[in-house]
């Protein structure tokens, strides 16, 4: 089986280590892969086998009937131990030989072998025979063999429940599962190495980290004429995306594509949503709590509130559907008939503020996290997030309860160099933003793709070498940063090993 694709396979350098390790095991490993539709499982498991050869039988499954799958399971099993064998019909009376049957053919073998069952959900369509086959395979033989085996499924719910659960035959037996994300930030500079750090943010806040999505851009093409072509693309071919991707979880999908409709156009509580998508309320809430579990949608707290606050916030987790729900689904009929152009003036009014309002604050929290355990900020936040509450809010918070420190950032994406009042309003909200308890020890960061004027640098190093003091607080310094710095450090950041923690006294 030969598969191509269009772009050159970049990141994923902890998933291939996890590979390589659970391959450099002396005892047999099992892997299950899993991950939402288009996010690379297949792309990551064919370039590891590629590594590995001839030691490696890859097999898909295909949405077929039972026979059909096991027919072709079959003679790809003899092809792989009988290369110059030609064609065979060999064909397994059940699944349990099957699995016995390259579980012994393995063995004869004298070294490694490893077996990967991509788009296993097919499988399981069927029902849990296929699952209990390989439950009773694993259990008595293929465990005590010198392979690794892994299985992969894009439909999410599926592996969940019929793989991972304790309720499924095959719980348990998993050396690890691996749960694929999307790419980070950092990586569209190695897949668009032509583009500036404002261009790959753009990028960013469109298709977010999912590789299927950065296929449909030019890396060598203006990022303009790029958005132009994937937003028709998107319009017209991925009209149907995000009702793909909740079936994985939800069969009637009308009312939750509604909340998420509501979410992306800026409702964030409970009630709000309810307003927006005219839904009863006691559905509302027990909708989110499904759409929780698919990992779309998040909720998320004030860090500085009270740790049992209910004053939480819904968000989309993933850019695309953000990015389709507040642009392209408004204007997909227009788009179908031929008129484009209230959808580009609406990109050209609001594109700048959509980039800041998400894209731009989740980088620059990705940005404290490492910055922080990296030693590149005063203190190491356990925990990095926003705060709000109905005095004052901050876009970057980064907080350590047990050392009383606290970081408070503002983030800026406009191209003008952003002036001394932001960071002094920053400050003042200092009294508003504290949590109930303690003396803390604050830290402020500005992050602006603009830079900043002379006069906010020189307010910036009055602060730090005139630290400011609340009744509970004390300044401890500010920092500055532009989108460059953000952009370098996270690249080496996400290039190089974290450091080695000090040695653990026992």
């Amino acid at each position: 089986m030969t598969l191509t694709f269009p772009h050159p396979f970049v990141g994923r350098q902890r998933e291939m280590a996890l590979l390589e390790r659970l391959w450099q095991s002396p005892q047999a490993a099992f892997l299950v892969l899993y991950g939402r539709r288009r996010i690379g499982k297949t792309r990551l498991l064919w370039e590891w086998t590629h590594r590995h050869a001839d030691q490696v039988l890859y097999w898909a499954a295909e949405p077929s009937s039972v026979s059909d799958q096991r027919r072709a399971f079959s003679q790809a099993v003899y092809r792989f131990f009988h290369p110059q064998g030609g064609e065979a019909a060999l064909w397994f009376p059940t699944w349990r030989v099957a699995f016995q049957a390259f579980a012994e053919m393995a063995a004869q073998r004298g070294r490694r072998v490893a077996l990967i069952i991509d788009e296993f959900t097919y499988l399981l369509e069927h029902g849990p025979t296929v699952a209990g086959a390989l439950q009773n395979a694993w259990d008595q033989t293929l465990s005590r063999g010198n392979l690794l085996l892994a299985l992969s499924g894009s439909h999410m719910g599926m592996v969940v429940r019929d793989v991972l659960s304790p309720q499924a035959p095959l719980y348990g037996r998993a050396t690890a599962a691996l749960h694929l994300p999307p790419l980070p930030y950092p990586a569209t500079r190695e897949a668009f190495p032509a583009y500036p750090p404002e261009a790959r943010v753009a990028l960013y806040a469109v298709v977010g980290g999912v590789p299927a999505y950065w296929a449909y851009w030019d890396p060598q093409a203006a990022f303009q004429d790029n958005l132009k072509a994937f937003v028709l693309h998107a319009a017209l071919s991925l009209g149907d995306e995000p009702r793909f991707l909740l079936q994985d979880y939800i069969r009637e999908t009308g009312n939750y594509y509604a909340i998420l409709n509501a979410i992306a156009r800026g409702a964030h509580t409970p009630a709000a949503i309810r307003r927006a998508s005219g839904l009863p309320s006691g559905h509302v809430s027990r909708y989110l709590e499904l759409l929780l579990d698919t990992g779309y949608v998040e909720r998320r707290r004030s860090l500085t509130a009270a740790p049992h606050s209910r004053q939480g916030r819904y968000h989309l987790t993933d850019p695309f559907l953000r990015f389709y729900f507040r642009f392209i689904s408004p204007y997909r009929g227009q788009i179908a008939a031929g008129v484009q152009e209230p959808l580009w003036e609406e990109l050209r009014r609001h594109l700048l503020d959509f980039i800041g309002l998400y894209t731009w604050e989740e980088i620059a929290r990705l940005w404290t996290l490492h910055a922080g355990a990296r030693g590149a900020l005063p203190f190491r936040p356990l925990q990095v997030g926003a705060a709000w509450n109905r005095q004052a809010q901050a876009d970057v918070v980064g907080i350590n309860p047990r050392e009383g420190t606290l970081i408070l950032g503002e983030c800026k994406w406009s191209p003008e160099a952003t002036p001394p009042a932001v960071l002094s309003r920053l400050v003042a909200r200092t009294d508003a933003l504290l949590p109930a308890e303690k003396h803390w020890r604050v830290h402020y960061v500005l992050f602006s793709r603009g830079g900043w004027t002379p006069e906010t640098a020189r307010l910036a190093e009055q602060l730090r070498t005139t630290p400011l003091r609340g009744e509970r607080w004390q300044a401890a310094g500010v920092t500055l940063v532009d989108l460059a710095t953000v952009d370098e450090q996270l690249w080496r950041w996400h290039r190089e090993p974290p450091p080695e923690n000090a040695a653990i006294p026992f």
